[in-house]
């Protein structure tokens, strides 16, 4: 399950990281992963961690201070009542669908489809939808990607910075701005961005997906690869074509 705590006494990014490998070292914590802008601490275990445990941990450093903020509820729930496939990704399809049949409505011109024009709109429609809903809770979002982003969890501002990348990104497609130079950016962002989902998988962590930030709860999961491959293949066909 996983608890978010808050952090007081933290003034700099030495203090977080004294703070998480503390927690870290707590019987029953798989993984602690701490936030110095939001001043928190999301810790992730097998089974409920007490807050008693977690403030004893920290007495060695008397300058911090730690509160219970909530609990989220477990992403794994009761397999008898566990969704099926279908409906558990049933938001991340029904987006994707919209965004490539807009894609091909716009792209289709004197009876063909100019697949050039196609991956364009899909690009520009992915980054500006998958961006909106990070940005509803920026907070929530950068709290779940700096869980498995391999550059998240060394700069978690970054995790705050990622849906506005996005963002620009998307604006660009829409405009045509400088194809090759914003193909590359892409290629690169998705390139950081995979390495972790990739690690994630293969280490079966049960961890929650950021790509639709914290408005839909969707597990890490092979889907999530496919998502990020196919959109780093459509930014080198359209870099070397």
């Amino acid at each position: 399950m996983t608890t978010e705590f808050t952090i007081n006494g933290m003034t700099c990014n030495g203090c977080r990281t004294t703070v998480e490998e503390i927690l870290s070292k707590v019987e029953g914590v798989s993984q602690a992963i701490v936030i110095l802008e939001t001043e928190t601490a999301t810790i992730h275990s097998n089974n409920e961690i007490k807050l008693d445990e977690l403030v004893r941990a920290l007495a060695q450093k008397p300058k911090f201070t730690i509160l219970k903020k909530e609990t989220i509820v477990p992403l794994m729930e009761n397999p008898e009542i566990k969704k099926s496939w279908l409906a558990t990704y049933f938001p991340l399809l029904l987006i994707v669908a919209f965004i490539s049949g807009i894609s091909l409505i716009t792209s289709y011109q004197n009876e063909t489809i100019k697949w050039m024009s196609f991956m364009n709109s899909f690009m520009a429609g992915f980054f500006i939808v998958f961006s909106f809903f990070k940005l509803l809770n920026l907070k929530g979002f950068a709290s779940s990607y700096a869980m498995y982003d391999i550059l998240a969890k060394k700069i978690p501002v970054y995790g705050f910075i990622y849906p506005f990348i996005e963002l620009g990104l998307g604006l660009a497609y829409l405009i045509n701005y400088n194809p090759k130079i914003i193909n590359t950016i892409t290629l690169i962002v998705l390139t950081i961005s995979i390495i972790g989902v990739i690690e994630s998988n293969l280490n079966k962590r049960k961890i929650k997906c950021a790509c639709l930030g914290s408005v839909f709860n969707l597990p890490m999961s092979t889907i999530t690869i496919i998502e990020d491959l196919v959109m780093i293949l459509m930014a080198l066909f359209m870099i070397f074509s």
